[in-house]
C-alpha cells in the first residue's frame, strides 16, 4: 500500500509539469504591442485642452408634408385613428395663430409653417493663444451663429475668419478671458504606415472623447474634391468628430479627421483626415487674407494612360497630359501645348494629374517656376511665371435651339466611327462653334473601342496622332498608315462642341477590349441637421 504511493507521485509528474505550463502560460503577459503605447495617455493629458467643441445655430424655413410650402394637415377620413395623430404634430408646429382641432390645420392664419432654428455639433482646435481656431468648412457652414465650448465647459461666440471649401477647412477667432492651450503642426510628410496616432474629438455630441488607431495609408485619393491626398486611419471616427485633430504621439497635429466609409453611420475603422502639409498652407493664407490665393497653371490635364503612353513613345508611363491649354493662361505664353506631357514641376516629380493640380495650387501667385514637359519623346523645359486659379465656372447654355433639317453628309469609315468633313450644316446642327477645326464624328459603333471611351456624335476630331486632320479622308489615310507601322493604338485629340479638348488612346483595329473597372465604395454617413457634400459622401459630423 505505502509502496504504491511514490508510484502514483511518479505517474503525476508529467501531469503537474504540464499544468504548471499551462498556468505559466495563461499569466504571461501579453505583449506591449497589443496594448498600444503607453504614450497615448500622456498625448491626451498634454493637448486635450486645446480641443474644442463647435456649436452653430442656423434658422432654417420649415415646409409641409410633401415639401410643398403650406403647412397644412393632411385630409384624413371622419374618425380616422391617426386624425389626433396629426393634430398633435400640426400643433406642436405652428405659430401663435393655431386653431383646435379641426379647425384651422395651418401653421398661422396663412397656413404656413414658422421658420425654426436647428442646432449642429462638431470639433476643432485652438492653434494660437489669442483664440484662433483650425475646423472644417462643413461644420460651420451656413451657420447664423458658431460658439466656441472649451474643455472646461465655457462658451465663447466665435467670429469666421475664412473658409476653403475645396479642401473643407475653415478658420476661426474668438476673445479668450484666460490663458489658453494651443497646439503645434507637425509633418505629416513624415508618417509611416502602421505609426500610431490619436484622434479626439465631440463624437454623438458627448464632449472630449480620445480614440486611437494607426495610420492606415497616406496619399489617399477618394474623389471628394480636386486637392484629395487624406490620411487614412482606423482610429475610431464618428459624427461630431469632424474639424477635430489627428495627433501624433509627440503631440503635433498631423491630420484634421474629416469624412469616414460607414455602410451604418458609425465607425468600422476608415476614416479620413487632411494632411497637416495642407491644412498648415490653407490656414496661413485664410488668417492673412481671409481667402485662398492658389497658383494657376491655365491648362486642361487628364491621365496618361497605358495606350496614351504607348502612342506618344512614353515609357513608363506617367506625368500629366496636356489636353488643352487656356488662351488667357499662364501655360500659353511659356510655349506649352496639348499634347505635351508634363513629368516635372517647380523641381517636383509629377506622377499624375492630382500630383500637378495639387503643385500648382500650392504655389505662390507670381511666382515663375521650371516645368519640364515630355514633346515627341523629348524632354523640354519651359518656364511659367502663375497666376492665380479663377473659381468662376462657365455658364449653363440655355434651351437648345431646334436641329435644322439637312441632307445626310457623306461618310468615311474609321476606328468604328462614323467621320464626316465638318461643313456649315453639320456645324449647325450640332451647334459647334466656329474655332473647333477637325473632322467630325456622326456615329459611333457600340460594340467599338470608340464606344468603350465614351466617344459620341458631335465630337470633332481635331488630330491624328499628333497631326492635324481637316476632313474624313484624312483621318482614314492616317489610320490605314499607323497599321502598316505596326502601331497598336492611336492617339486622337478630340474636340466638344464648345472646343474643350481631351486625348482619347485607340486601339487601331477599332474593336473593344475588356472592362474590369471595379465598382467604387461610397462614403455614407447618415445625414444630421446639415448634410455634407453629395449623396456619396458624407462627412463624420
Amino acid at each position: 500500500m505505502t509502496a504504491a504511493i511514490p508510484a502514483l507521485s511518479h505517474r503525476l509528474r508529467p501531469v503537474l509539469a504540464m499544468i504548471c505550463l499551462a498556468a505559466a502560460s495563461v499569466l504571461t503577459p501579453a505583449p506591449a504591442l497589443a496594448r498600444g503605447p503607453d504614450g497615448i495617455a500622456d498625448v491626451a493629458e498634454q493637448v486635450i485642452d486645446a480641443v474644442v467643441n463647435i456649436s452653430t445655430s442656423q434658422t432654417v424655413e420649415a415646409k409641409g408634408l410633401g415639401g410643398g410650402g403650406g403647412g397644412a394637415m393632411p385630409q384624413l377620413p371622419p374618425g380616422s385613428p391617426f386624425e389626433e395623430f396629426f393634430d398633435d404634430f400640426f400643433k406642436n408646429r405652428r405659430g401663435p395663430g393655431a386653431g383646435p382641432k379641426g379647425g384651422d390645420r395651418g401653421g398661422d392664419k396663412n397656413g404656413e409653417l414658422q421658420p425654426r432654428k436647428t442646432n449642429s455639433l462638431g470639433s476643432g482646435f485652438i492653434v494660437d493663444a489669442a483664440g484662433i481656431v483650425v475646423t472644417n468648412n462643413h461644420v460651420i457652414a451656413d451657420a447664423d451663429e458658431i460658439n466656441v465650448i472649451m474643455n472646461d465647459g465655457s462658451k465663447f461666440k466665435a467670429e469666421l475668419v475664412g473658409v476653403d471649401k475645396k479642401t473643407d477647412l475653415a478658420v476661426l477667432k474668438f476673445k479668450p478671458t484666460k490663458p489658453l492651450v494651443a497646439v503645434k503642426f507637425g509633418d505629416s510628410d513624415k508618417l509611416r504606415l502602421g505609426e500610431w496616432v490619436v484622434a479626439i474629438g465631440n463624437p454623438f455630441s458627448l464632449g472630449g472623447t480620445v480614440t486611437a488607431g494607426i495610420v492606415s495609408a497616406r496619399n489617399r485619393d477618394i474623389s471628394s474634391g480636386p486637392y484629395d491626398n487624406y490620411i487614412q486611419t482606423d482610429a475610431a471616427i464618428n459624427r461630431g468628430n469632424s474639424g477635430g485633430p489627428l495627433f501624433n504621439l509627440e503631440g503635433e497635429v498631423i491630420g484634421v479627421n474629416t469624412l469616414i466609409i460607414s455602410p451604418s453611420g458609425g465607425s468600422i475603422g476608415i476614416g479620413f483626415a487632411v494632411p497637416s502639409k495642407t491644412v498648415v498652407g490653407v490656414v496661413n493664407q485664410l488668417r492673412q487674407f481671409g481667402e485662398l490665393r492658389r497658383g494657376w497653371l491655365g491648362v486642361r490635364i487628364q491621365q496618361v494612360t497605358d495606350e496614351i503612353a504607348e502612342s506618344l513613345n512614353i515609357k513608363p508611363a506617367r506625368g500629366a497630359l496636356i489636353a488643352g491649354v487656356e488662351d488667357k493662361g499662364p501655360a500659353k505664353p511659356a510655349g506649352i501645348e496639348p499634347g505635351d506631357v508634363v513629368v516635372k514641376f517647380d523641381g517636383k516629380d509629377i506622377k499624375e494629374p492630382k500630383d500637378l493640380s495639387r503643385v500648382v495650387a500650392d504655389t505662390a501667385v507670381g511666382k515663375e517656376v521650371e516645368v519640364v514637359i515630355i514633346r515627341k519623346s523629348a524632354e523640354e523645359t519651359k518656364k511659367v511665371t502663375l497666376g492665380r486659379l479663377e473659381d468662376t465656372e462657365k455658364a449653363v447654355q440655355a434651351a437648345a435651339k431646334k436641329d435644322e433639317p439637312a441632307e445626310k453628309p457623306v461618310t468615311q469609315k474609321a476606328l468604328g466611327l462614323d467621320l464626316a468633313t465638318l461643313s456649315k450644316d453639320l456645324r449647325s446642327r450640332y451647334k459647334i462653334k466656329d474655332n473647333v477645326k477637325g473632322v467630325i464624328i456622326t456615329n459611333v459603333d457600340g460594340a467599338s473601342d470608340a464606344a468603350e471611351k465614351h466617344l459620341s456624335p458631335g465630337e470633332v476630331i481635331v488630330e491624328v496622332a499628333q497631326e492635324a486632320v481637316s476632313n474624313a479622308a484624312d483621318v482614314k489615310k492616317r489610320v490605314e498608315q499607323l497599321k502598316k507601322d505596326g502601331k497598336k493604338s492611336v492617339l486622337l485629340l478630340v474636340a466638344n462642341s464648345d472646343g474643350e479638348l481631351r486625348f482619347v488612346a485607340l486601339g487601331v483595329s477599332g474593336q473593344a477590349g475588356v472592362l474590369a473597372q471595379a465598382p467604387r465604395l461610397l462614403l455614407f454617413i447618415p445625414p444630421q441637421t446639415r448634410p455634407f457634400d453629395t449623396p456619396a459622401h458624407r462627412a463624420a459630423r
